[in-house]
């Protein structure tokens, strides 16, 4: 079944001058591949990965092009113009992004970035934006156990931390006390789940939990030593924004890790850094 907005592996059924034509299914029929998309040496019956949108005519169309997001994913995206029917953001295809006033939490301006949920308009079949978050998350039950790996999107700030979108599909925080590193709307990265709440929130955290993410840092720690020579410039002195550009961990977790490396004797802990024991 043919998924618009998003990444779909078709099959090439015919081609023509101006490009090859992919199975669509009862559905949508055959989908034009323009040419200038058509991977060099396809054949027919060849299998290849597209995105499948509408084109400025509406028409269905395939390309190999990748967008910024797909239907079903948050992204922060630049407005390019604002119309009486909405405002459009580049999203890395010919035609822009529209975001429809109704789906605006605030009138949206040409020039500035916004960060946006990409869905499928069930009335028009378009492919739209939205900046009314609740209306997509939290929809299914969140089955995540504690300490599962999830993808999550930074989408406010708040008094006590960060909310994020975990797996572009419920809402979790991650507390202040438990993030690092350079945090903004926008940011995608990985993170942990922490505790699962018995009112259903998600409390989120930015390493793996208890002992694992010293076991995980020290290694990293050594095997990155082993490529600088022996010898890093950093130590349990250094900044927190030091540590972080090196090992994307907190300050604290890094001192501990050090700290049980140096118990090893691993590594000797000096004033200008640390040194590898051979």
């Amino acid at each position: 079944m043919i998924k618009i907005g998003q990444v779909n592996t078709l099959t090439v059924v015919k081609e023509v001058e101006f490009g090859v034509f992919v199975d669509g299914g009862r559905e949508y029929g055959n989908i034009l591949l323009p040419k200038r998309y058509v991977p060099k040496g396809t054949l027919l019956g060849d299998e290849i990965s597209v995105f499948i949108y509408f084109d400025s005519e509406d028409n269905i169309i395939a390309t190999t092009e990748k967008p910024l997001a797909e239907v079903g994913q948050f992204a922060k995206l630049n407005c390019v113009s604002a119309s009486r029917i909405g405002a459009f953001l580049n999203w890395g295809l010919p035609k822009d992004l529209l975001v429809p006033f109704s789906e605006q939490r605030m009138r949206m301006q040409e020039g500035n970035s916004y960060l946006v949920y990409l869905y499928l308009d069930n009335a028009s079949g378009r492919i739209v934006g939205s900046t009314k978050f609740n209306k997509f998350l939290d929809k299914t039950p969140a089955r995540y156990q504690k300490g599962e790996q999830v993808n999550i999107t930074v989408v406010e700030e708040t008094e006590l931390g960060y909310k994020c979108a975990v797996n572009d599909m419920h809402w979790g925080l991650l507390f202040k006390t438990e993030a690092f590193g350079k945090l903004f709307v926008g940011k995608n990265l990985k993170a942990y789940i922490k505790q699962m709440r018995e009112d259903g929130k998600i409390d989120l955290a930015l390493q793996k939990l208890g002992k694992g993410k010293v076991d995980d840092l020290a290694d990293k720690v050594i095997h990155t030593l082993e490529l600088k020579g022996g010898f890093l410039p950093v130590n349990d002195k250094s900044s927190p924004a030091q540590i972080f550009d090196l090992f994307r961990t907190s300050k604290a977790t890094f001192k501990k890790t050090i700290g049980g490396l140096y118990k090893e004797r691993r590594i000797r802990i000096e004033r200008d850094g640390i040194y590898l024991i051979k």
